[in-house]
């Protein structure tokens, strides 16, 4: 059965970041994996979601549009026009300027609307009531968070205090790209994160999102490990790996990935002692990293002195 065949009756939010240009789209539903039919985006372009009883098409061929040059109101008119099943569909889109259009086909099922303002829009159908929409509208109008990605989640958590969806939750979606279109659109996606099937979407997909940004800070320690670099300033050093430890609370006391990429870092580095002492701390929450060196010699991310390093004594 092809993906949104069977109605996704939701609610979502697009928002365009004054500050960065970038576009954010968040989505609850009770509909299995909503994530995978609802949110669409595009760095530099827009976004889009497509939802009621969805055609995925509306995502691909509404980014084209908006790439191509066409404002919001005039993509999303011209493939309405076109969609024989159009009063089925709920549509919106926003674009590079931050402007937003919406399509609530008049067989939506009601509670149906929307609700939008200066570089973002909410919509939804099958709602409880049209509280839904004026809660998140307010939301998304109130948090002063600096991060799009917290203010969408909350105000898909606004909605879903206000009634949410009429059958209840069951899955979430968080889609977050760069504002600067670039030439590999797939490399400028800055969050891309589902919770497919849950009592509790939206907390998961914030605990998620958490995780999601612990995880950038690792991803700062990889990217000097495997930069080429082994005269990297001690302050630089010292920075990355502090950032790591910062993190290890929303990771988890188990998780053997800060350690793990502090010992390389540190090893590269020359570091030898203090990348030892990290070495084995992740070797204890995960025996099976116990003399890891070789493996990271033989990738060319360590020396062999270094790798020495990250490997139990003889």
């Amino acid at each position: 059965m092809p993906l949104g065949t069977i109605g996704a009756m939701t609610y979502s939010v697009l928002l365009r970041d004054p500050a960065t240009g970038g576009f954010a789209v968040a989505v609850q539903s009770h509909y299995l994996a909503v994530g995978a039919v609802v949110p669409w985006a595009l760095a530099g372009v827009g976004a889009v979601a497509t939802q009621a009883v969805p055609d995925r098409g509306y995502g691909p061929r509404g980014l084209a549009a908006l790439e191509a040059g066409a404002g919001a109101a005039t993509a999303l008119r011209g493939l309405v026009a076109a969609d024989e099943a159009r009063d089925l569909r709920q549509v919106a889109m926003i674009d590079a300027t931050g402007a937003t259009a919406v399509h609530t086909g008049a067989r939506c099922l009601p509670a149906a609307g929307h609700r939008s303002g200066d570089g973002w829009c909410v919509q939804g159908n099958l709602l409880t009531d049209e509280s839904v929409l004026d809660a998140m509208a307010g939301a998304i109008t109130a948090t002063g968070h600096p991060d799009p990605a917290r203010r969408l989640l909350a105000a898909l958590q606004a909605g879903e205090d206000a009634g949410g969806d009429l059958r209840g939750r069951q899955s979430a979606a968080l889609l977050v790209v760069s504002g600067v279109r670039g030439p590999a659109p797939h490399d400028q996606v800055l969050v891309d994160l589902r919770v497919d099937d849950s009592a509790e979407p939206i907390t998961d997909l914030a605990r998620l999102l958490e995780r999601h940004h612990a995880a950038a800070a690792l991803g700062a320690a990889f990217g000097l490990v495997i930069d080429g670099d082994e005269q990297l300033p001690a302050g630089l050093v010292d920075a990355v790996t502090a950032g790591t430890r910062t993190v290890e609370p929303v990771l988890g006391a188990d998780n053997p990935e800060g350690p793990l990429w502090r010992a390389v870092l540190l090893a590269r580095s020359g570091r030898l002692a203090e990348a030892h002492t990290e070495y084995r701390a992740a070797a204890a929450r995960q025996p099976r990293l116990r003399n890891v060196g070789p493996r990271l010699a033989a990738a060319g991310l360590l020396s062999a002195e270094a790798a020495a390093a990250l490997c139990d004594p003889d």
